[in-house]
């Protein structure tokens, strides 16, 4: 089976060096006709905190480099800086929920780390795409760095090269997966299954989709 939807395009590039998650939101959200800006969903819905680093970010490992907030709860950093790291499916689904609730549109976001690839063509195939956590250019994911989440006495190993494309179809006759990749003007992009499944769990097999919220009267 073949199903490819067609969905928003948006560079994150120049404007939101570390913003792929806010950016991949914003293109499904686009597809589903709420006129919301990248700079908008950042400023305005997006929760994030300040990372305070002891050491330099470029350092992996066991290095331990300050820190900052778990990123399931919040950004971990500023997504127009270099500097910041990212986030994971909880900060998403809270940003997208309260966008539905501003807009007074019938949806909900949802995580479904670890659902895995069946799900997510059922969701292609009623015409929903999938915000999708694998790694830059579908490189190997490099462990580290750490930082100890603020208030907790937690600390977290942060998954580098971490990435959020939309996954916007499937052709399982040539085992390919379609993309929105929002990274340095690749634009719609043709992957592998076994390569994307492979970096996708790498990342956690984090993903999150989108549901209609069934009224009944």
């Amino acid at each position: 089976m073949k199903k490819k939807l067609t969905v928003p395009l948006i560079d994150q590039t120049d404007r939101w060096p570390t913003g792929c998650e806010s950016v991949s939101a914003v293109m499904v959200l686009k597809y589903l006709g709420i006129d919301i800006s990248v700079d908008r969903f950042i400023q305005d819905f997006l929760p994030k905190r300040p990372m305070y680093l002891t050491k330099s970010a470029a350092l992996v490992g066991d290095v331990c480099i300050g820190t900052g907030p778990d990123p399931d709860e919040y950004f971990a950093g500023d997504p127009y800086s270099e500097a910041a790291f990212g986030c994971y499916p909880g900060v998403i689904v809270k940003a997208c929920n309260a966008v539905f609730k501003s807009f007074g549109a019938p949806l909900r976001a949802v995580d479904v780390t670890g659902a895995g690839a069946e799900v997510y063509r059922r969701s292609i195939d009623n015409g929903m795409p999938v915000i999708y956590w694998a790694t830059l250019c579908f490189e190997p994911a490099v462990y580290g760095p750490k930082w100890q989440i603020a208030g907790t006495g937690r600390t977290l190993t942060w998954h580098s090269r971490e990435h959020c494309l939309v996954l916007t179809g499937y052709d399982d006759e040539n085992n390919l997966f379609f993309f929105n990749d929002p990274w340095d003007h690749h634009g719609e992009i043709a992957v592998s299954q076994a390569l994307c499944e492979k970096r996708h769990l790498e990342q956690g097999g984090r993903a999150v989709l989108i549901e209609q919220i069934k009224k009944f009267v």
